[in-house]
């Protein structure tokens, strides 16, 4: 399915028969979010899986994307589907712009879920506060294990063969196969470029965090080094109605390690508002 934004058609596809609408915020095509995100939501939600601008199956240039506009793309989504408020949903780097929609169209989001959200954007602090808890809390055969799978990388890999040379990093289980989890992504080098030097540079929560007034859920996982948990501390009281669950037995995707474990605190927390 095809939204008519400015300059842009965003493509989204949709399952699930629920009474509330979710837009599940994709750079790297539907595929692999539609694959990841746990089927038992189906019952509770509408979910509508949206390729950003310039990115998976939609049109228009990632450099026009501000978040603006970002914000208007979304809400031709909405409107297309014909529902006059949703959910937001947006996994890793690409929390910021489901917070960022939902505080410029608070008439439009119901709620956020976050999930793996960095508190901030800048990637050079982010790397550096990942691998400082790495060091600190991880196991030595979970280090010896990201060593090798660095150490096997040939020259010039591309970057999916490094995200999968990080594991240990980003799963509770460190020797986790996750290559199926990505199969059939559409990856498009310039809008992770434009997301990370531009868009996501010196964005800061704490910044913006009077705005965010509607119910968030932080979702993190107590493995994930990618982005550590303990970058919330002391910031999630600054939101005004912030949720903050960490799953025990998970790292940077909490809906695959613990699906069942994730629909009921999502599903929990939707009711509970």
């Amino acid at each position: 399915m095809k939204a008519a934004a400015k300059n842009a058609d965003i493509h989204f596809t949709t399952r699930g028969r629920g009474p509330l609408t979710c837009l599940v915020l994709t750079s790297i095509g539907t595929k692999p979010y539609e694959r990841q995100i746990p089927a038992a939501l189906d019952a509770h939600l509408q979910l509508a899986f949206v390729d950003l601008r310039g990115s998976g199956q939609s049109t228009g240039a990632a450099s026009d994307l501000d978040f603006e506009l970002l914000a208007d793309d979304l809400e031709a989504v909405r409107s297309a589907l014909g529902v006059p408020r949703v959910v937001v949903l947006g996994h890793s780097i690409l929390s910021l712009a489901a917070l960022e929609y939902a505080r410029r169209r608070p008439g439009s989001v119901s709620h956020v879920i976050a999930v793996g959200a960095p508190p901030r954007g800048d990637m050079r602090w982010l790397m550096a506060e990942g691998q400082a808890f790495f060091e600190a809390d991880a196991s030595d055969e979970r280090k010896a294990l990201l060593r090798g799978n660095l150490a096997a990388l040939p020259p010039g890999s591309p970057p999916a063969a490094a995200v999968m040379a990080q594991t240990p990093m980003r799963f509770s289980d460190p020797s986790f196969d996750a290559a199926p989890l990505f199969a059939g992504a559409e990856t498009r080098p310039e809008f992770l470029a434009h997301m990370i030097g531009k868009l996501a540079l010196t964005w800061d929560v704490a910044a913006v965090a009077d705005s965010l007034t509607m119910p968030i859920l932080l979702a993190h996982g107590r493995y994930d080094y990618v982005v550590p948990h303990r970058l919330w501390a002391g910031i999630v009281a600054k939101l005004p109605r912030a949720t903050f669950h960490l799953f025990e037995a998970s790292g940077h995707q909490p809906f695959v390690e613990e699906p069942d474990r994730f629909v009921a605190v999502v599903t929990d927390w939707l009711g509970a508002d």
